[in-house]
C-alpha cells in the first residue's frame, strides 16, 4: 500500500509542510509550463533571447526545491511530528524528480537554441512524434493524478510507460547511432537522438513522481514485486 495518503488533509492545514505541499504543486505545475514552451520553441523556432529567458526560470524550480526542503525539515525540527513524516520524505523525492524534469527541459531548450532548424517531430518520425505527443500528454496525467491521488490513472501511467515511450525512444536512438535511420544530415540525426533521449528522461521522472501514489516508500521509481 502506498504511503502517499494524507496530502489532501495536508494541502488544507497550514503548517510548514502543507506550504511545502503546496510550494511542489507549484512547481511540478511551473515545470509543466516551462516544458511545453521549451518544446514549442524546438517545433516553431523564436529567438535566442526569449529562449535564454526561459532557460533562465529553471532557476525557479531550483528555488522551490530549496524552499520545500528548507520547509520539510524545519517542520520535523521543530514539531516532532513523526505522523507525517513518511509524507514528507516522499515529497522530497518528488522535488528531486521535478528538478530533474527541468534539466532536460533545458537541454531541449538548447536544442531549440543551437539547432539550425525547426524540429517538427511529425514530418521527421511518427515515433518521434508519438513520444513527443506521450510525454505532454502524461505530463498533464501526471499532475492530475497527484492532485487527486487517483491511484487507478497512477496505475495506468505506470503500465504504459514501457510500451508507450520507453521501448520506442530506445528504437529512434538506437536507430540514430547505428545508422539504420538519418535525417538529412548528421547535425539533424543527432539532434533528433538527442531530443528522444531527452523526451525519454523527463517521462522517466514523470513515471517516479507517479510510483509515489501507489508504491510503499523504499519502491519509490521502481517497480514493486508482484
Amino acid at each position: 500500500m502506498a504511503i502517499f495518503t494524507d496530502v489532501v488533509n495536508l494541502w488544507k492545514s497550514n503548517d510548514l509542510l502543507s506550504q511545502a505541499w503546496d510550494e511542489s504543486y507549484n512547481m511540478i505545475r511551473l515545470s509543466n509550463k516551462i516544458f511545453e514552451k521549451a518544446v514549442f520553441f524546438l517545433r516553431n523556432g523564436g529567438k535566442k533571447s526569449e529562449i535564454k529567458a526561459l532557460k533562465k526560470r529553471d532557476q525557479e524550480i531550483n528555488n522551490f526545491q530549496m524552499d520545500v526542503r528548507k520547509k520539510v525539515i524545519t517542520h520535523f525540527a521543530v514539531s516532532n511530528d513523526m505522523n507525517h513524516l513518511p509524507n514528507g520524505l516522499v515529497l522530497l523525492n518528488i522535488v528531486v524528480d521535478i528538478e530533474r524534469v527541468g534539466d532536460y527541459t533545458k537541454n531541449i531548450l538548447d536544442l531549440a537554441m543551437n539547432h539550425p532548424k525547426k524540429i517538427i517531430s511529425e514530418n521527421i518520425s511518427s515515433d518521434l512524434y508519438d513520444i513527443e505527443q506521450e510525454i505532454i500528454e502524461r505530463f498533464n496525467k501526471t499532475i492530475h493524478a497527484l492532485d487527486n491521488q487517483d491511484q487507478e490513472s497512477a496505475n495506468q501511467l505506470l503500465k504504459t510507460y514501457k510500451n508507450n515511450l520507453a521501448t520506442k525512444s530506445d528504437l529512434v536512438v538506437n536507430r540514430c547511432i547505428s545508422g539504420l535511420e538519418s535525417f538529412e544530415d548528421s547535425s539533424k540525426t543527432t539532434s533528433v537522438a538527442l531530443y528522444a533521449r531527452y523526451l525519454k528522461r523527463v517521462g522517466a521522472h514523470l513515471k517516479n513522481i507517479t510510483t509515489t501514489i501507489v508504491n510503499p516508500f523504499e519502491y519509490i521509481g521502481y517497480k514493486p514485486p508482484s
